[in-house]
């Protein structure tokens, strides 16, 4: 069942967070609705630019809406993440996509906003929600790459005009996360102290945490000893730190390495274990039964699980 994102922003701030789902694939959409549905937890799912173009951007949907029809209690919102205007109006265009994103973080303030704004009016005329960012994180975000030296801290003394001046509905800030799999590679996680200010000066007012993956350093292993070679300095963020970003109004917690190394790790065994099968589906089933299990944990751990009833 479809939700509106202001229902479920306002029904969770403070004391829970939802889980934003990355998906390119049948697989993480039949087993994230799957998980959903049984957790009793509201979740996103959020299609990236990257995802439009290997899956076709109307394969995902009808795909997504076959999923909530054989999962009639998930409870979902459809997210464009990470997109330019040529991606965010189209989806806009679409009525597809209840929420979207774009992202001008890497512009300077005045045209960030002018963007951002540009976006925000398109997409209201239509009831769709519009995530900004402000700030710039470092890492990989698909097939995009951003040099540390780069990164930036969002500024706590922005934030309230660029919210005024653009009427965004959301807001995903940089933090101390990182996109990739090397989030805190200098040991400082996420800058609580200026997730505070933030918080200060937009009470009430969604934030969204991009990086939010916690990178096992497990997988990690069992990739590698089956044939991968990964850094072992890989690392994301605590589970301690997430409860706590949950206190500072962080609604919305983008999750997509741990899914990306999860699969890796379900592949790799499988080849190496079995080198005389060649059979997608083997893997495949249980990629979808792995991924179910990891969403279930994460909804627990956000404070998700059995909020659908309560909304």
């Amino acid at each position: 069942m479809l939700i509106s994102p202001k229902t479920l922003y306002d029904n969770c701030y403070g004391k829970y967070a939802i889980a934003a789902v990355n998906v390119f694939t049948m697989e993480q959409i039949h087993a994230l609705f799957r998980s959903g549905q049984k957790a009793n937890a509201p979740f996103i799912v959020q299609i990236t630019p990257v995802a439009r173009e290997y899956a076709n951007s109307n394969i995902l949907i009808s795909i997504i809406e076959s999923a909530a029809k054989l999962y009639p209690k998930a409870v979902y919102f459809v997210h464009l993440d990470h997109g330019n205007e040529e991606h965010v109006f189209d989806a806009i265009e679409s009525n597809k996509y209840n929420s979207v994103m774009i992202d001008a973080s890497h512009d300077n303030f005045e045209t960030n906003v002018n963007r951002t704004k540009s976006v925000v009016d398109k997409a209201h005329k239509k009831n769709i929600f519009v995530e900004a960012e402000l700030g710039v994180l470092s890492g990989i975000e698909d097939d995009i790459s951003i040099d540390d030296k780069l990164a930036r801290y969002t500024q706590p003394s922005e934030v309230q005009s660029f919210v005024n001046k653009t009427n965004c509905d959301s807001l995903a800030v940089a933090v101390g996360t990182s996109h990739g799999a090397y989030k805190f590679k200098r040991g400082k996680g996420i800058q609580f102290n200026i997730l505070e200010q933030i918080q200060n000066r937009l009470p009430m007012f969604p934030i969204v945490l991009h990086g939010g993956s916690s990178v096992n350093i497990e997988e990690i292993k069992r990739i590698n000893k089956s044939g991968g070679n990964l850094n072992h300095d890989a690392a994301g963020v605590s589970p301690e730190e997430i409860i706590k970003s949950i206190s500072y109004g962080v609604c919305k917690i983008n999750i997509a390495t741990d899914l990306r190394l999860l699969w890796t790790r379900v592949h790799r065994e499988f080849f190496k274990d079995s080198p005389e099968l060649f059979d997608l589906i083997i893997p495949g089933k249980k990629y979808i039964e792995e991924f179910e299990s990891f969403m279930i944990s994460k909804f627990e751990l956000l404070g998700a699980t059995g909020r659908v009833s309560k909304l």
